[in-house]
């Protein structure tokens, strides 16, 4: 073989190493933006099937926001009877008011509207809003006192948070210094 003939070889080789090369780079790349996209596909998909979880759990909110209304309305029927029940011979309305109230409690709790049990409980701003703060009661600081409107949670979202009067440390009185 001449020396030209092996330039030629050395040349064909090394222009089919970097041809070579040149596929196996187009091939990795074309392979990691393949499982790119196949990534981004799944990461779609799984953010697709979140937002119709959501949509299902969560889309009688506003209805269920509107409906509180009914509920308030029904329980202060209620506590109103209960101050006047002594002769006032309209027993039997106020027991239809009471289970239409348990009913439509159950209802709501069916679709996961769930009261919060806020009464006696640490102040969370969380779920109450506080409306006032009170040192006359013997619930220590920072609990709730009383409440005023109840909250409510759709599944584990705030629906409505509960309204609140919050107790506060006693103050000494001005009397209670003298002797």
């Amino acid at each position: 073989m001449t020396t030209n003939t092996m330039d030629k070889d050395a040349g064909a080789s090394v222009a089919g190493e970097a041809q070579h090369n040149d596929t196996a780079s187009e091939i990795a790349s074309l392979r990691e933006r393949l499982m790119r996209a196949l990534a981004e596909t799944e990461n779609t998909r799984r953010q697709g099937e979140r937002r119709a979880q959501d949509a299902g759990q969560y889309a009688i909110t506003n209805f269920a926001r509107e409906l509180l209304q009914v509920v308030d309305n029904l329980r202060r029927a209620i506590e109103a009877d209960a101050a006047d029940r002594e002769g006032s011979g309209i027993d039997g309305l106020i027991e239809g008011v009471t289970a239409t109230d348990r009913i439509l409690t159950q209802i709501l709790n069916r679709f996961g509207v769930e009261e919060i049990k806020a009464l006696h409980q640490p102040f969370d701003p969380k779920k109450h809003e506080a409306v006032m703060a009170t040192d006359e009661t013997d619930q220590p600081p920072g609990s709730v006192a009383q409440v005023l409107e109840t909250g409510y949670t759709l599944h584990d979202r705030l629906l409505r948070p509960a309204r609140v009067v919050v107790a506060k440390p006693r103050q000494p009185s001005p009397q209670a210094d003298q002797p």
